[in-house]
């Protein structure tokens, strides 16, 4: 095993231990409070967590078309999640009631892309950093940029009416991890996964 794979395979795992850690966290929170923005958020950090597994299985050499499928539904999915989480947090049904029916035609069209079309071996370096069919790319921004977007824009409201801080630590959370989509294109790919770390720090400080 070389020193690139091994920094690679322990990155992972520690971005999967917090990330699990988290996810058990808020699951505990919304079993004790029964509100649905902590069943969302939970489930986004599951998946943040099964990510963080795969990621870990590939820095291992282990991989294969399902998986790969699967890795890049759910890193879809988790945004979506969270923003569902926050979505929550808007009075109106009619949005929400929307954005639901939104959420669910953008998922289903990026299931049907991932299935139809043929995906080779995208990792390099032990990481997830090849170019993905345009097809893809397409549905799977329809559903992270408008969740993305939706995070920061009811973290800012929220921020405005409470002057919560850790509102601004959502902010950051998801533009920072925004950025690991422009690593595809730098010669240091190992920093996708710094990316995530920071995400996931960002993260703890927002909801606890």
């Amino acid at each position: 095993m070389g020193i690139e794979q091994l920094i690679v395979q322990v990155s992972t795992s520690v971005i999967f231990l917090l990330s699990a850690m988290l996810s058990l966290l808020l699951t505990r929170k919304f079993i004790v409070k029964r509100h649905k923005s902590y069943l969302f958020w939970s489930i986004g950090m599951w998946l943040f967590a099964f990510g963080s597994l795969l990621e870990i299985l590939f820095a291992s050499g282990i991989y294969g078309r399902a998986l790969i499928d699967v890795y890049l539904f759910i890193v879809a999915l988790l945004v979506e999640s969270l923003a569902l989480g926050s979505m929550q947090l808007i009075k109106s049904e009619k949005i929400r009631l929307s954005y639901y029916l939104f959420c669910v035609a953008t998922s289903l069209l990026l299931a049907y892309s991932i299935f139809t079309t043929q995906i080779g071996n995208i990792i390099t370096t032990y990481v997830v950093f090849g170019r993905l069919p345009l097809a893809i790319i397409i549905t799977s921004s329809l559903v992270t940029f408008p969740a993305s977007a939706v995070l920061v824009i009811i973290a800012a409201l929220s921020y405005k009416k409470s002057k919560n801080k850790k509102m601004l630590y959502i902010i950051a959370g998801v533009v920072i991890v925004s950025i690991g989509s422009t690593l595809y294109i730098t010669g240091i790919p190992e920093f996708l996964y710094f990316v995530e770390f920071i995400g996931i720090i960002l993260l703890w400080l927002a909801f606890f």
